[in-house]
C-alpha cells in the first residue's frame, strides 16, 4: 500500500506518520509533498525517526508524490498561519471572532484553500484515480463539498473533533465504547450527539438528570449545564462560537491576542529548534504538540488555565481517526466513524424539491411538507441533497 500526503510540511505530519505505520496496514511506502521544501525537509526528517521499516520519501510535485497511491491525505494551509492571523484580525474589527473554520474567518480560508485543494483532488484522479482522498484541510466541510462538486474524486473529510467528544460523554455516563452506539448529526466541527444508546438503550436522559456527569464532557468552560438541560443535546466545541458568540469575542479582546498568534509563535520556534538541531528533535515536537493542544480554545473561552490532556487521548486524536478511516476502508471493516460524506437521506430534514409537481411542497417553508414536524418519512417525489 502507497499512502500520500499532500502538506507535508505541516506540523502535525509527524504525528500522522507515526499514527499510521503503527498500525496494521500494509503500508510499503509514505511520499510527501509541499510547495515549502525546507519545511518539508525537516517534517520529513523526524517523522523518519519513528518510520521503520516503512519507506518515507519526498516528491518534487504533487503528481509525482499521488502516483499510485491508495489513499492521499491533503492538509493544506495556502498563505501559512499568517493569513489565518490575517482573518482573524479582519474579523475582529467589526466585532466578531474571526475562527478559520467557522464564521467569516472559515469562509475566507475556504475561498483561498478550495482551488488548491480541487487542483490536487485533479492531480490525484489523473495519476491515482482508484485512490481515496482524505481531506484533512478545514474548513472541511466546505472544501470536501467544493472537491465533490468540481471533480468526480472519491474524498472523505475526517476530523476529530466528533471522536473526543463521543469519547468524553461516554466516560461520563460510564459506558464502553465497544456496547455503544452514539447518535450524531451535523459536521466535523459544528455538530450535536442528541443520543447515546448502550445494549440498545438511551442514556443521555442520565445527564439531564444527573447534571453533575456534565461537568465532565467539556474541558473548557464553553457551556453552562442548565443550558444543555434545556437543550437536550450535546454539541461540539465549536457550536459556541455561535451558541456564545458575543463572549467568545468579549474573551478574544480581554486577552490581547489571538489563537493565530499563539500557533504562529509555536511554529516559529518549533522549526527554529529543529533547524538548529541542538536538541533531540522528537522531544522537542513532543514539547510543541503539548503546547499547542494545551492552548486549545483557551483563549476564547476566557480559561485562566491550560486545558487538561484527555486520559483517552490517544484512541480520539487526529491521528487516530485518519487511520481508522483507512482501514476501515481498506479492511472493508464495517467501522462506524463520523466522516464529512454526502447526506444520501441520511438527514431528511435536508430533502428537496426535485420537481415542480411535488404534491406536498410548501412554497411558505420551501420545503415538503412530509417532513415538517417529526416526520421523517418522505413523500416520494423529493430526493436527498
Amino acid at each position: 500500500m502507497k499512502l500520500a500526503i499532500i502538506g507535508g510540511g505541516g506540523a502535525r505530519t509527524p504525528l500522522l506518520v507515526n499514527g499510521l505505520i503503527r498500525s496494521d496496514l500494509p503500508i510499503r511506502e509514505i511520499s510527501l509533498y509541499d510547495p515549502d521544501g525546507p519545511r518539508l525537509e525537516l517534517m520529513t526528517n523526524l517523522a523518519r525517526t519513528r518510520a521503520g521499516s516503512v519507506t518515507l520519501t519526498t516528491a518534487a510535485t504533487a503528481a509525482a508524490a499521488v502516483t499510485g497511491a491508495d489513499f492521499v491525505f491533503i492538509s493544506i494551509r495556502v498563505d501559512g498561519i499568517a493569513a489565518r492571523a490575517h482573518d482573524e484580525a479582519t474579523a475582529l474589527a467589526p466585532g466578531i471572532v474571526g475562527q478559520e473554520t467557522v464564521g467569516p474567518g472559515g469562509f475566507a480560508k475556504a475561498m483561498r484553500t478550495v482551488p488548491h485543494v480541487v487542483a490536487y483532488a485533479r492531480e490525484v484522479q489523473a495519476h491515482a484515480p482508484g485512490a481515496w482522498i482524505i481531506n484533512v484541510t478545514n474548513p472541511v466541510g466546505i472544501v470536501t463539498q467544493a472537491v465533490r462538486t468540481a471533480t468526480g474524486a472519491r474524498i472523505i473529510g475526517i476530523c476529530d473533533t466528533p471522536t473526543e467528544l463521543y469519547e468524553e460523554v461516554r466516560h461520563a455516563l460510564d459506558v464502553p465504547a465497544t456496547e455503544s452506539f452514539v447518535d450524531y448529526f451535523g459536521l466535523n466541527h459544528l455538530g450535536w450527539i442528541r443520543e447515546v444508546y448502550y445494549r440498545g438503550e438511551p442514556q443521555l436522559h442520565r445527564l439531564w438528570e444527573e447534571p453533575e456527569r456534565l461537568t465532565r464532557i467539556y474541558r473548557s468552560p464553553l457551556f453552562a449545564r442548565e443550558f444543555l438541560q434545556e437543550l437536550r443535546l450535546l454539541p461540539t466545541e465549536y457550536v459556541y462560537y455561535y451558541y456564545r458568540a458575543a463572549d467568545a469575542y468579549a474573551n478574544v479582546v480581554r486577552n490581547g491576542t489571538s489563537r493565530a498568534r499563539v500557533i504562529e509563535g509555536l511554529n516559529r520556534q518549533l522549526f527554529a529548534d529543529l533547524a538548529a538541531a541542538a536538541q533531540d528533535p522528537v522531544n522537542v515536537y513532543e514539547n510543541y504538540i503539548a503546547a499547542r493542544d494545551a492552548g486549545y480554545m483557551q483563549i476564547e473561552s476566557g480559561s485562566g488555565a491550560p486545558r487538561e490532556k484527555s486520559p483517552w487521548a490517544e484512541v480520539t486524536g487526529y491521528d487516530r481517526i485518519a487511520l481508522n478511516t483507512v482501514r476501515g476502508i481498506h479492511f472493508d471493516s464495517n467501522a462506524i466513524i463520523p466522516l464529512n460524506v454526502q447526506n444520501r437521506g441520511n438527514l431528511r430534514i435536508l430533502l428537496t424539491r426535485t420537481s415542480s409537481k411535488c404534491p406536498a411542497w410548501s412554497t411558505e417553508t420551501a420545503r415538503c411538507r412530509c417532513i415538517q414536524g417529526q416526520s421523517l418519512m418522505p413523500c416520494g417525489a423529493c430526493s436527498s441533497t
